[in-house]
């Protein structure tokens, strides 16, 4: 009988079933106090990655209305290059919610990723006042 992997092991391969949205590294004046990437800075570009499928259905405004689940699983450190996969989880007449999940590729360790971050973000197509409006296109999910 095998030994599962722990939960941190370095994987070999990124999600196939989700989509690449946004790469990034996190540079020195992104830390906190620790000297690990401050957790504010992943949330936002969470956000901004997870908006992008989202823009596709809603063309025009959107907003971020709920984060329904946020998770850091491992501290992100200055010069991991990221990668931010996403997909849509479920899809409503005004909004699409989308999971994100981000691999850091440690500077040392190239070729292989650890997941740092998952979430589940939900957003809405808005009107110029600001209300919920319909989809321009239903996304499949």
């Amino acid at each position: 009988m095998s030994t599962p992997a722990p939960a941190d092991a370095p994987l070999k391969s990124l999600p196939a079933d989700m989509e690449l949205v946004l790469k990034v590294i996190p540079m020195p004046a992104d830390t906190n106090s620790n000297g690990d990437i401050f957790g504010g800075w992943v949330m936002a570009q969470v956000d901004l990655a997870g908006s992008v499928i989202p823009a596709r259905y809603a063309r025009g405004r959107m907003a971020t209305v709920a984060v329904n689940e946020f998770i850091f699983k491992q501290p992100v450190r200055v010069g991991d290059i990221l990668s931010f996969y996403a997909a849509v989880t479920r899809a409503g007449r005004t909004s699409v919610t989308v999971k994100v999940e981000v691999f850091a590729e440690r500077i040392r360790q190239q070729g292989e990723y650890v997941k740092v971050t998952e979430a589940m973000l939900t957003y809405v197509a808005i009107d110029e006042n600001g209300r919920p409006r319909p989809l321009a296109d239903a996304p499949a999910g």
